[in-house]
């Protein structure tokens, strides 16, 4: 290995050192707080930020806030604040993934650190990118991979590290199956074959379909992680 390859990885290696001190940190803050923090994964135009939309909607009895991760524009953020829910855009400016430094920047620049405010749910909607950001932790309790149905059926061997370590993969635009040519049984068989304790949702943010399941997965979630905080106390 040549001496400039020996550089190029040693900085690698201090960056991932870095981001996993502040993933960390932020864990240990939102396990405090009894937060469920969620990171979305997925390509551009999976419908992340349709899925978020119909999914804040249906947990109106919680404390919800929304990080919208970005190149650029606060597009999906005014999307998700016309909702009433709080939400904040983190323009990258060119990167291709969130890190936990940028997360806990953002955090305090909304004024969310130290506030003793509630905060059930925190989602983090991560750049559009299946590669870059499965490598970065951002202090989440899971990550989730969105898979749109326009995609087509081949992501999961394609891009297998985030469906390995996806606790759940949503299935969007599901009422488009009829037009399309997208074989959900060898996709479900394919990123269980990844993972075999994956959830996997099938789900339609225009006509409802699977929302509710996939809502009473996120609210069993936070209801474990509420318990297992009141426990701790």
């Amino acid at each position: 290995m040549s001496s400039n390859e020996t550089n190029v990885l040693t900085v690698k290696e201090r960056i991932l050192q870095a981001n996993q001190e502040a993933a960390a940190g932020l864990r240990d803050y939102f396990g405090l707080r009894g937060t469920l923090v969620t990171n979305l994964i997925s390509s551009p135009g999976s419908g992340k930020t349709s899925l978020l939309e119909a999914t804040v909607q249906r947990l109106r009895d919680f404390s919800v806030a929304v990080l919208e991760g970005d190149i650029a524009t606060e597009r999906d953020a005014d999307r998700i604040r016309a909702l009433g829910v709080d939400a904040h855009q983190i323009l990258t400016g060119g990167a291709c993934h969130l890190d936990a430094r940028l997360v806990q920047q953002e955090l305090g620049k909304a004024g969310w650190l130290g506030n003793g405010r509630r905060m059930d749910f925190l989602f983090i909607e991560n750049v559009g990118n299946l590669i870059c950001p499965t490598s970065y932790d951002l202090g989440e309790d899971f990550k989730v991979a969105v898979l749109s149905v326009t995609e087509g059926d081949d992501k999961p061997f394609k891009y297998p590290a985030i469906f390995s370590r996806a606790v759940a993969t949503v299935i969007t635009k599901v009422d488009l199956l009829p037009y399309l040519q997208f074989r959900v049984e060898e996709v479900e068989n394919r990123i269980l074959s990844l993972n075999p304790r994956a959830r996997i949702f099938h789900t339609s943010a225009k006509t409802g379909m699977g929302m509710h399941q996939w809502c009473r997965f996120l609210r069993e979630a936070q209801e474990r992680k509420g318990t297992m905080l009141t426990a701790s106390v």
